[in-house]
């Protein structure tokens, strides 16, 4: 699914369509760490005395691109953008034929007219440069962006592939194609809350103030990436604890009905004693400075909260005893294919 690049790749332009980032997903700098820690005070004091945008400058690189005059074109066609503070002279490699400029922004780096800054800087340099001549934006700021729009780019292919993967799973296991399916909706709806939950706490700030959390931040990319995959396996862990149980006794000729009440009877107390004390783990989490271990600490506690409470010991089982013997349908070719049950 991911295509590799280089250092100077990371964040190349569409030339066709002059977009170069989306607001999907954000990167958290050391302007969200708590106020009086070392980092956090070494980023306002840049700030104050030299601009907000001294802590994300943008480099752009020219290549193949080794005409003098013709940077300097470059440079002031840049220093001309309301974004940009500031513009250093080019550094020119006249024997790589590569450009190298180093411009400031007036925004922070996780702001969104920063972001608009690179968006532009293709259609500016075009502007003086012509065709032919490939337009890389680098640095922190830049790759940090272009790493939010891969992360953003790709996140549908992971989702997809762990949810397929786990269907197939099931499948062989229980020999249905409701149970695979009721477990990748009722998982997805469990992380579709500690998403929300996140975005809501950190994004719209409901809350934030008493988690120690100043400011209204963006969400980290690779986190929604992580708690998927750690939630879906947790999730499907509370799954087949739970069905296995309900098939043994199905197996054993009890109805829908009773099959499930035995199930529950069995893992239900065990289920929420694990969920109490993961929640409370991922909770500590909050206790931390770091932004970032905060939105794992909430999104991941709120997701084991709903999926032990209104998933695993609601939704699932109402959800089996509607469906009935529905529930381990399967068609006839794939009882030849996958293995014969085994007696309990």
């Amino acid at each position: 699914f991911f295509k590799q690049k280089t250092a100077y790749e990371i964040y190349q332009c569409d030339w066709s369509s002059d977009v170069c980032s989306s607001d999907l997903l954000g990167q958290v700098d050391a302007g969200s760490d708590p106020p009086g820690s070392p980092t956090r005070v070494a980023y306002d004091t840049l700030a104050a005395k030299f601009g907000a945008g001294i802590n994300g400058p943008i480099e752009v690189v020219l290549d193949p691109y080794a005409d003098e005059a013709g940077a300097k074109r470059v440079a002031r066609a840049l220093a001309k953008d309301e974004g940009v503070a500031s513009v250093a002279p080019p550094l020119i490699n006249p024997r790589e034929k590569v450009t190298l400029i180093t411009l400031i922004p007036r925004t922070a780096p996780t702001d969104q007219a920063t972001q608009d800054v690179v968006s532009r800087i293709p259609r500016e340099v075009r502007a003086a440069t012509g065709p032919g001549v490939n337009v890389y934006a680098t640095g922190v700021t830049a790759g940090l962006l272009g790493l939010s729009d891969r992360i953003a780019e790709r996140l549908p292919w992971f989702i997809g592939a762990v949810i397929l993967l786990s269907f197939i799973l099931l499948l062989i296991e229980f020999r249905s194609i409701f149970v695979p399916l009721k477990a990748a909706v009722m998982n997805v709806l469990s992380i579709g809350a500690a998403y929300g939950a996140i975005v809501a706490i950190f994004e719209w700030g409901w809350g934030a103030q008493y988690l120690g959390v100043p400011e209204r931040i963006e969400i980290e990319a690779y986190v929604p990436m992580m708690m998927f995959a750690i939630l879906f396996g947790l999730s499907m862990d509370y799954e087949v604890f739970l069905i296995s149980r309900i098939r043994e006794e199905h197996l054993r000729g009890a109805r829908t009905l009773e099959s499930v009440e035995i199930g529950l009877s069995y893992t239900a107390r065990v289920i929420t004693a694990a969920a109490l004390i993961m929640i409370t783990v991922f909770l500590a989490f909050v206790l931390m400075d770091n932004v970032v271990v905060k939105m794992f600490g909430i999104g991941l506690a709120t997701a084991v909260l709903v999926d032990a409470t209104i998933v695993r010991l609601m939704l699932v089982p109402s959800t089996m005893v509607l469906l009935g013997e529905a529930n381990w349908w399967l068609p006839g070719f794939l009882k030849r294919i996958l293995p014969k049950d085994q007696p309990v």
